[in-house]
C-alpha cells in the first residue's frame, strides 16, 4: 500500500517520493491516495489563508497566491489538460482529430483564452473567501474533486487503449479502488455537511451536475475519457466549488 500511495504521489503532485518501481502491483491501488494530494492542497490553502491574513496581504495578492497553490503542488499536470481538452473541444472536429488534438503539446489560441477566462474567474471568487469556515470548504473541494475523478477512472469508458489514464484503469483492482473512494467521497459529504450543510449542498449538487456532464460529453466527443479530460473535469469542479463558496 505505501507503494501505491507513493505512485500517486509522483505521477499527480510535485512533492518529492522515494523511487519505486511502476508496476501492476505498485499502481494496482494507488488511485486510492489520489484524494490524499486534494487534502495536501486544502491543507496549505488553509495554512496559507491563515498566515495571510495575520500578515496583513490585500484579498487581490491572497486569492492570487492561492490560486497559484494548486499548480505548485501538481506541477500544473490537470490545468495542462484542461488546455488540451479546451483546444480539442473548440476544434469542431470529429473524434480521431480531437484525440489527435489532445496529443499535440503546442498550445492553442483556444487553451489560452480559456485559461486566461479560467483563472479570472477563480480569482476573483477566491478573493471573495476570508472565514475558516470558507477555507474549510475549499479545502475538501480539493479532496472532492479528486474522488470524483478516480471515480470517473474506474467507472466511465476509456477513449483509447494507450495513456497513462488507461494503464491505471486496467492495473486498478476496481472494486476495492470504488470502495474506497466512495468511502472519501461520504467522507468529504460528511465533513463538508459539518463545517456548513447549506453550502455544502449546493457544492455536492454542482459537482454532481458537472460529473454527469462530464461523462456525456466525454462519451459525445471523445468516445470516453482521457487523462487530459480528467485534468479538464478536476479544474471545473475546483471552480465549482470555489463559485459556490463565494455565493
Amino acid at each position: 500500500m505505501l507503494r501505491a500511495c507513493i505512485v500517486a504521489f509522483a505521477m499527480y503532485s510535485k512533492i518529492p517520493m522515494p523511487r519505486v518501481e511502476w508496476n501492476e502491483k505498485s499502481m494496482k491501488y494507488a488511485l486510492c491516495f489520489f484524494p490524499l494530494i486534494g487534502a495536501v492542497i486544502g491543507g496549505l490553502e488553509l495554512l496559507y489563508m491563515e498566515v495571510s491574513q495575520k500578515i496583513g496581504y490585500g484579498r487581490l495578492v491572497q486569492s492570487c497566491i492561492m490560486a497559484v497553490i494548486p499548480i505548485i503542488v501538481t506541477g500544473g499536470i490537470h490545468m495542462d489538460g484542461y488546455m488540451d481538452t479546451m483546444d480539442a473541444l473548440h476544434s469542431y472536429q470529429e473524434k480521431e482529430k480531437k484525440l489527435a488534438i489532445l496529443k499535440d503539446v503546442h498550445i492553442g489560441a483556444f487553451a489560452g483564452i480559456m485559461l486566461v477566462s479560467y483563472y479570472l474567474v477563480y480569482v476573483g471568487v477566491l478573493s471573495e473567501l476570508d472565514t475558516i469556515k470558507e477555507g474549510l470548504l475549499l479545502a475538501i473541494g480539493f479532496l472532492l474533486s479528486r474522488t470524483l475523478s478516480g471515480l470517473a477512472l474506474v467507472f466511465f469508458p476509456a477513449a483509447k487503449k494507450t495513456g497513462t489514464l488507461y494503464s491505471f484503469a486496467v492495473t486498478a483492482d476496481r472494486n476495492k479502488v470504488r470502495f474506497v473512494l466512495m468511502l472519501w467521497l461520504i467522507i468529504s459529504f460528511l465533513v463538508g455537511i459539518f463545517v456548513d450543510w447549506k453550502k455544502w449542498i449546493g457544492i455536492g449538487m454542482g459537482n454532481i451536475l458537472l460529473f454527469l456532464y462530464y461523462k456525456w460529453k466525454s462519451e459525445k466527443e471523445f468516445g470516453g475519457i482521457t487523462g487530459d479530460l480528467a485534468g479538464w473535469f478536476l479544474a471545473l469542479s475546483e471552480l465549482v466549488t470555489a463559485i459556490v463558496i463565494s455565493l
